[in-house]
C-alpha cells in the first residue's frame, strides 16, 4: 500500500509550473524510478516543459523516457555542477524538483534561482536548507517509487492505480538490437531468457559458480537460450563464467547501448539478476524479474510491481546495506540461495509467459 502523504500540497488551487527542473543525476535504478514522476506531471501539467538533470553516462537512457522536453548533462566536477547552475539560472525554471538529496543536488536547485524547490525533509548532506518546501517520508520501509511520488502528491497532482513507467523506443533502436542479434544468429521474437551476473556492489552479487549451475540446470531442461549481459566492465566476470559452464549462452555483455536497453529488454521472456539497474529496467518495460537479494532491501528497492520473484535468505545481518561483508561466512545470504531454487522459479515464469503468448 502507498503510504499517505504527511504535509499538505502546495495550495488547494495547484499552482501552475510551465518550466520544471527535475534533479536526478544517477544512478541506473535510480532514475527509472523516478519515471512516474514525470509521467504525472506530464498528464495533469502537458503544458510544462520538463528539463531532467543527469550525469554523462546515464544521458541515453533519460532520453528515452517519455514526457522528458530536455537532458541536461553534468559531469563528476564540482567546478561543473557551480556552472550549469549558473546556467540554469538564466532558464528562468518555475520550479525545481530535487530527487537526489544530497549537497550538491540541494545546491544545484538553489543555483538555479527557481523560486519554488522541493526534495526530501532526511535528505542528506545538508540539501534540505536549499529546499523552500520540504518533504516529510512517513516510513524508511517504503519502495523508492512510492517515495518520489510522495513530491508529486505534495505538489497537488492526483497518483494514478498504478504508477506509469513509459520508454519510447526508436527505430535506430531496434535497428541496433535487431542487427546485434542477427550476427548471434538469435531472435528477439522466439522466448528467451536474459541474465545479468554483476552488479555495482561485490556483495551484491550471486556466485559465478551458482550461475554457472544454473545455467547447466536450464539448458538440461530446454529453456533458453540464455542471454547474459552487462556493461563493458563486466566481461572478466562473463569470461570466468564461460570458463566454469559446459552450457552455451549468448554474450552481448558490452555490445549494448545503454539507450537501447529497455528496446531489448522489453522483448525478454524473463531477467535472471542480482540487484542492478537492468532489473528496474526489466521491470519497467514489463519483463517479469527473478531477482537475487541479498544486503539489500527488496521493500525499498526491489523490482517493483508484484509479478516478479525475490529470492532471499533470512541472515540475521540483512539488509545490511553494505558495500562490504563483515559476516562469516562471508556474503551467506547470497550463497544460502540455491540454483535449484532459481531454476523452480524461472520454470514457473517461463511456463506461465509461454502459456499467455
Amino acid at each position: 500500500m502507498r503510504a499517505e502523504l504527511a504535509d499538505v500540497p502546495l495550495s488547494v488551487s495547484k499552482p501552475r509550473f510551465d518550466r520544471i527542473l527535475l534533479i536526478k543525476p544517477s544512478s541506473l535504478g535510480d532514475i527509472v524510478h523516478a519515471m512516474p514522476v514525470v509521467s504525472v506531471i506530464k498528464r495533469e501539467w502537458p503544458q510544462s516543459r520538463v528539463t531532467w538533470v543527469v550525469k554523462r553516462q546515464w544521458a541515453e537512457l533519460v532520453e528515452r523516457i517519455a514526457g522528458i522536453d530536455r537532458v541536461w548533462q553534468v559531469n563528476e566536477t564540482v567546478r561543473d555542477w557551480v556552472m550549469q547552475g549558473r546556467r540554469m539560472r538564466a532558464e528562468g525554471f518555475d520550479l525545481a524538483i530535487d530527487l537526489q538529496g544530497l549537497f550538491r543536488s540541494g545546491a544545484l536547485a538553489w543555483l538555479s534561482g527557481a523560486p519554488t524547490r522541493v526534495g526530501f525533509a532526511n535528505g542528506r548532506e545538508g540539501s534540505p536548507w536549499f529546499y523552500t518546501r520540504r518533504i516529510r517520508v512517513p516510513s524508511a520501509e517504503m519502495h523508492a517509487v512510492d517515495r518520489y511520488l510522495l513530491v508529486a502528491q505534495s505538489l497537488g497532482l492526483s497518483l494514478p492505480p498504478t504508477p506509469p513507467f513509459s520508454f519510447v523506443f526508436s527505430d535506430r533502436d531496434r535497428e541496433i538490437i535487431g542487427d546485434l542479434c542477427a550476427r548471434e544468429n538469435f531472435s528477439l521474437d522466439r522466448p528467451w531468457i536474459a541474465m545479468t551476473v554483476s552488479a555495482r556492489w561485490p556483495t551484491k552479487r550471486w556466485m559465478l559458480s551458482s550461475f554457472a549451475e544454473l545455467l547447466d540446470l536450464l539448458h538440461q531442461e530446454g529453456m533458453g537460450p540464455v542471454v547474459v549481459i552487462g556493461g563493458t566492465g563486466d566481461r572478466s566476470e562473463v569470461e570466468q563464467l564461460r570458463a566454469i559452464t559446459s552450457s552455451p549462452f549468448i554474450d552481448l555483455t558490452g555490445r549494448i547501448p545503454l539507450g537501447c536497453l529497455p528496446a531489448f529488454l522489453s522483448k525478454a521472456t524473463l531477467l535472471i539478476t542480482n540487484d542492478s539497474g537492468p532489473m528496474h529496467i526489466a521491470a519497467a518495460v514489463g519483463v517479469r524479474v527473478i531477482a537475487l537479494f541479498g544486503p539489500t532491501s527488496e521493500t525499498r528497492t526491489g523490482p517493483y510491481g508484484a509479478a516478479h520473484y525475490v529470492l532471499t535468505k533470512p541472515v540475521p545481518c540483512r539488509p545490511c546495506l553494505s558495500r562490504v561483508c563483515r559476516h562469516d561466512p562471508e556474503r551467506e545470504c547470497l550463497s544460502l540461495i540455491t540454483p535449484p531454487e532459481v531454476a523452480e522459479a524461472v520454470r514457473r515464469v517461463w511456463a506461465a509467459t509461454l502459456v499467455s503468448r
